[in-house]
């Protein structure tokens, strides 16, 4: 059955429940129908640079023949079967010990459908780990303030952002908040301390104050996603795999945002030679062609799963675990990665994004913080008056104005607004394009975005 453009509007309106649902934002709701490269297609033929990667993950760019070619070819062969305990599949195997050979830093792999269930995963697996360790009372998950680690019950009770709380509380226990390193309005500094050194001591003051002997991990994404684009001081990542190591606690690192080269490197944990416990990761692993994730796993926790008795196994599983057409999408996005290089154009066209940014905002009034320099993942930040760093008021949606006056200037992406009190941050605009993208489009994701702060605000 064909509809009409209208037909369908009416359709998505009345059947369809979508991702942070209410009708009042979908009253017009925009029907893409082809992308290509960085640019996508909407139904009425208006073109639009992608400026966040569809949400953050197409990151071999649109309209990539090769990995549909991949997944037909698999599912001609064979579409599913499960992956549970004795049984096994091809693609699925590969992928695993590919995934291992690029990370250098992790034993196993357990694969997952997207980037919850991938968190899921691995605060099920902390809770196991330490309980084959003989610690059963080690349950508790540390997270930040301004996380985003999804938002099914537990990742949502990780996630440090109110809004995903409020219609769905009580949250899940055993979960605790501390602040993130956020060196643009970090609190709570003491005498000599830089950003990091005082994110990192709350950590250690948070596990001493739950007790050691109650925690099992802490959990952060290496530069926060939908929390802000909030970039860490490089001593802040050393210093908290130091905190977790002295206090027996893991460290799980949440790069469901930042992996497969978004960072200039295939990891960003990698940036600071930091080795997590357990890697979360979903998005880049197959470009969003089709649905993956899942965690990565130190030696300990793999010879802990093997070492445990048969009746007190790691009971947890996914029917789509190991998907074989998903797995094949998976490798022959790698092969993509690996041939063009992706995390050197990364960090190449990250530099030059950066200093775009700098350029274009270092002097402007309402421009606060200008966050980015590993690969291509950026943000602004808008104050009302940068002396002060006060924030605009909220009620004049400053963030949703100006992502609506990018959309009429030809970009999409990701705007935040004003959100506190950890502390309050200011309206945002996020940047995280395809790495396939040109030199002449991250060049246009500044002008538009100059073009269209000067249409809200006149300057």
């Amino acid at each position: 059955m064909s509809l009409t453009a209208a037909e369908l509007v009416k359709a998505d309106q009345d059947h369809l429940i979508h991702p942070l649902h209410h009708p009042v934002d979908n009253a017009e709701p925009t029907i893409y129908v082809r992308g290509r490269g960085a640019t996508v297609v909407d139904i009425g033929g208006h073109e639009y640079l992608d400026g966040l990667s569809g949400l953050w993950n197409v990151n071999v760019g649109h309209g990539r023949a090769e990995l549909a070619d991949a997944a037909a070819a698999q599912m001609k062969e064979l579409a599913y079967f499960s992956g549970y305990v004795g049984s096994s599949n091809v693609p699925a195997i590969t992928l695993a010990s590919r995934l291992v050979a690029l990370a250098g830093d992790m034993q196993a792999v357990f694969l997952a459908s997207g980037g919850a269930e991938a968190n899921e995963s691995a605060f099920k697996t902390a809770r196991f780990y330490w309980k084959a360790r003989g610690k059963p009372d080690k349950i508790k998950i540390i997270a930040r303030h301004d996380a985003y680690h999804g938002v099914t019950l537990q990742a949502m009770s990780a996630t440090g952002m109110g809004a995903y709380w409020k219609m769905f509380e009580p949250r899940v226990p055993g979960f605790v908040h501390v602040p993130t390193c956020y060196p643009y309005r970090q609190q709570g500094v003491k005498a000599g301390e830089t950003a990091g050194q005082t994110a990192a001591r709350e950590i250690e003051e948070a596990i001493r104050r739950e007790g050691p002997d109650t925690v099992a991990a802490f959990i952060g994404e290496p530069i926060h996603g939908g929390g802000g684009v909030i970039y860490p001081t490089d001593d802040y990542w050393p210093r908290v795999r130091e905190v977790c190591t002295r206090h027996d606690v893991l460290l799980i690192a949440d790069e469901v945002i930042t992996g497969f080269c978004r960072t200039g490197r295939w990891f960003a944990t990698h940036h600071w030679n930091v080795k997590p416990d357990i890697r979360a990761f979903a998005k880049g692993v197959t470009s969003g062609y089709l649905p993956l994730g899942g965690i990565m796993v130190s030696k300990a926790i793999k010879d802990a799963m093997d070492s445990v008795k048969p009746e007190d196994r790691w009971m947890h599983a996914y029917t789509y675990s190991g998907h074989p057409a998903c797995c094949a999408v998976a490798l022959a996005n790698l092969d993509i990665m690996e041939r063009e290089r992706l995390w050197e154009r990364a960090a190449k066209l990250g530099e030059r994004l950066h200093a775009g940014l700098r350029a274009a905002f270092d002097d402007h009034p309402h421009v606060g913080d200008i966050r980015g320099g590993k690969g291509l993942l950026a943000a602004i930040e808008l104050v009302q008056d940068r002396g002060t760093k006060a924030n605009f008021p909220a009620d004049r949606k400053l963030a949703a104005r100006l992502q609506a006056e990018m959309v009429k200037l030809g970009m999409i992406t990701r705007t935040r607004p004003v959100v506190g009190p950890h502390p309050a941050m200011g309206d945002s605009v996020f940047f995280a394009p395809p790495l396939i993208v040109t030199e002449a489009e991250v060049d246009r994701i500044v002008s538009i975005t100059r073009d269209a702060l000067k249409a809200v605000l006149g300057a």
